[in-house]
């Protein structure tokens, strides 16, 4: 099982990296809810097809129905809202700025733990690493003012959804801790399909996408969206949400070199401070990366 953890970790972080490269390319000719609409569909239509091969069809329905509305409103906080963010995001700035952004989620959780976990608050280092970790925000975004307010208004957009990627996270332990996994993935991702769609309809693309823009759009919704929600889960199931959560470190930087090599997108000094910051703010928040206290001092040889 441990000598699981580490392939299963690289497989999550190389197609959730990927993510922000073909959504960088899907969006450059589907509009953003358009864009995420197809994924949420081609994502729970495999989702579902997953869990009845496992289950059966009766047994999958009943699991699926099992996750109710509480389903739906995960969906809509943890898909539809980010998704269509980080789209809405990559359509002015690069998508290893977007990747940078985003990896501010557990910055968020941090924080929010403060209001609606309060066993789970942060003090001392903790508030020290969310501090990093928002320098971070600030340098990432200020280095978008030379391209111009839109790229601010891009970047802050992806910033938002890690909140809502946050809130998705504490809502999902705190009430849907009896559903198990595979139903429900299929079922918020149904849900946010669900939700998204009246503003789906409202912006279908005028002409049939390119080959390229489709492809990107299938590899999202059944790699990046899917599969990695399969992968996620068992990582979960198998080693804890504390070692899964590690993932995150590992998405700016390849999501930096997807770009780089497919993208020509160039790597600046000021993507690399701020995403410095918020993974240093991260290690520090998380406890990941500690000091060591003064008993240990005294005692070292």
């Amino acid at each position: 099982m441990t000598r699981a953890y580490v392939p299963l970790l690289l497989t999550l972080a190389a197609v959730w990296g990927a993510s922000y490269l073909f959504i960088k390319v899907a969006v450059d000719e589907i509009a953003p809810v358009a864009m995420v609409e197809g994924r949420l569909l081609l994502a729970a239509l495999a989702l579902s097809v997953y869990l009845i091969s496992q289950l059966g069809l009766g047994p999958a329905v009943q699991a699926m129905r099992a996750a109710g509305w509480q389903a739906v409103l995960l969906g809509a906080v943890n898909g539809a809202i980010p998704f269509t963010l980080i789209a809405w995001g990559e359509q002015h700035v690069d998508s290893g700025v977007a990747a940078i952004a985003n990896a501010t989620v557990p910055l968020f959780l941090l924080l929010l733990a403060i209001r609606f976990r309060p066993s789970e608050r942060a003090s001392g280092l903790r508030l020290a690493g969310l501090g990093l970790g928002l320098a971070g925000v600030v340098v990432l975004s200020g280095m978008q003012s030379e391209s111009g307010g839109w790229a601010i208004a891009g970047t802050l957009a992806v910033v938002v959804a890690s909140i809502a990627y946050a809130s998705g996270a504490l809502y999902a332990q705190s009430r849907l801790a009896d559903t198990t996994g595979h139903a429900l993935a299929a079922a918020s991702m149904l849900g946010a399909a669900v939700v998204l769609l009246p503003l789906a309809l409202l912006e279908l693309p005028q002409h049939v996408p390119s080959g390229k823009a489709l492809g990107s759009l299938a590899a999202l919704s059944l790699a990046g969206t899917a599969f990695a929600q399969l992968v996620l889960f068992r990582i979960i199931r198998l080693h804890g949400p504390a070692r899964t959560s590690l993932v995150t470190y590992l998405l700016p930087p390849t999501a930096l070199l997807y770009g780089a090599l497919f993208l020509d997108e160039p790597l600046t000094v000021a993507e690399l401070a701020g995403l410095g910051l918020i993974l240093l703010g991260v290690a520090v928040g998380s406890g990941v990366l500690r000091l060591p206290s003064r008993a240990t001092v005294r005692t070292a040889p």
